[in-house]
Formats: C-alpha cells, structure tokens, sequence
C-alpha cells in the first residue's frame, strides 16, 4: 500500500487543483463562532495561540456551521474543544475522538486514559459550555468514530505526522471517510515539510503531497487549500524537529527569544470533500 501512496504522492504533487492551490483566507467569521473564541472561558494560554492558529479563519474555510455534527479526532489538551463545542451546543455536536486505552500497547495506555479523562472533565465541569459535547474512543489500527455517514465535518489538527511513524495513517483516514456523509468535509491542519519525507522521519513534519495523497487513497477529493496558517519563518531543520518550536519548546532556554520570534510551524490547511 506504501508503494501505491508513493504513485499517488506523485501524481497529488502534479495534479493542477486551481481553486485548491490559490484559495483567499477568509475575510469575514461569523459572530457566533467569533463570540465562541472570544469565549471568556477559554484558557488564557490557549487565547494565545490564536494569533499562530487562527481558528476563526480557518474553521471558515473548512466551512464548520453551528448546526453540523462535528467529530475533532485526538483533541489534546482541547484547544479547538473550548472553541468548537460551546459554538456546536445549541444547534449541533461536538465529538471528541480519543485513543481508546485498551486498545494500545500498556507501555501508552496511561497517557492515553489521562488523554481522555482530562477533556471530559473539561466537559464535565463547564455544562454551560461543553453540556452536548461528548467522547467517543477508537482503535488507531482499525478506526471506528461513529456510524458509518452520520459527521458533517471531521477535522484533524496537527496528527497526521504521528499517524504516519505509527503506520496507521490509512486506515484512519478510511475511518475518517466512513464516518462522514456523502458531501462532508475532511479539514487537516498539519505541519509542512518541504517535500515529501521518508516513512520513518521522526522530524514531525509531512509533505502536503504526502497527505493529499493519504486522503485520496480514501476516496476523498481535495476541494481547497489555504496559507491561513503558512509561516515563512519556519525553516524546518531543527535537531528536535518540529517540537523545537513553540508551544513544546524543546530547546536551550538560551534560544527561547530566537524560536519565539520564529512562532509555530508552517503549516498546511487542506479541505477534503467526501464525494
């Protein structure tokens, strides 16, 4: 299957998409997702994030409506949680999908049960804000996040580059497409290698073809891509990879004024269409 992606590298980084490749940021967020970010009961250091992820602009562009079912896969620490499911709670549903710690290896379990137990305390104790919004665990080998056609959206923000070291990244970008209806959208934010990377680079950046072609081999059909989240300042050749950067910070303190005028990665914004 890796040496078919290699063909479908190719031909994603061939392939002229014009109203993928040239789309404008978005101009305008709706007030209810603005008044979502402007959330007070956001963490004050994720706020701080915003002016490197710009969730306004780029949940416009993957289209996120606050009627939508919409399944964020491994959520971290929530970031786009404390975004996503306050703007989703009246009208729609916020899914978190999480690792499900029976289902890895022992040595992982703990950390994934921290995983999920932190985000639905979140939930827990802010029903105000977070009451609809609810878990739902997989099996990263065989994925499975929810019944099959019932999402709007699906988002990915910042995976695709663990998927790929675990070698599980086609199937979960088959579970993706299981899951959605037909006319859902697939938004992957990702960190942006300069090219494409070998199968075992542990730099935890991926090459856009790379992806684009991982998403094709599902059936899904790109529909657009946007530099909201482009850094030009990111040149991509750290001794700890992308986790030199900001937020993780693995770096002499020395150095800490030179990667915070750096920023986060360069990241690609990718918008899959289910056919």
């Amino acid at each position: 299957m890796r040496r078919s992606l290699a063909v479908l590298t190719l031909c994603a980084a061939l392939a002229p998409v014009a109203l993928a490749q040239q789309a404008s940021p978005p101009s305008v967020v709706a007030p209810a997702l603005k008044a979502s970010i402007d959330g007070g009961w956001r963490k004050p250091d994720n706020v701080e994030r915003d002016k490197y992820r710009h969730p306004g602009q780029t949940l416009t562009f993957f289209g996120v409506q606050p009627h939508d079912t919409v399944i964020e896969i491994t959520p971290g620490n929530g970031w786009y949680s404390e975004i996503l499911a306050p703007y989703l709670q009246a009208e729609g549903q916020y899914i978190a999908a999480v690792v499900d710690p029976a289902a890895v290896a022992e040595s992982s379990r703990a950390y994934q049960q921290k995983a999920a137990d932190s985000l639905q305390a979140l939930f827990d104790t802010d029903p105000a804000h977070y009451g609809k919004a609810r878990l739902v665990r997989y099996s990263p080998a065989a994925p499975v996040f929810g019944p099959a056609g019932s999402a709007d959206v699906v988002l990915t923000f910042r995976n695709v580059h663990n998927w790929r070291m675990a070698d599980n990244a086609e199937a979960m970008f088959k579970g993706f497409y299981a899951v959605l209806k037909p006319g859902g959208t697939l938004g992957v934010v990702e960190h942006r290698a300069k090219g494409d990377v070998a199968d075992d680079d542990k730099s935890g950046y991926v090459g856009q073809a790379q992806v684009i072609a991982l998403a094709t081999a599902a059936g899904f059909r790109l529909e657009g891509q946007s530099e909201i989240n482009a850094n030009p300042r990111d040149t991509k050749d750290y001794p700890g990879g992308v986790w030199t950067l900001p937020p993780t910070n693995k770096h002499p303190p020395a150095d800490d004024a030179k990667y915070r005028a750096i920023g986060e990665s360069d990241r690609m914004t990718l918008r899959f269409i289910k056919p």
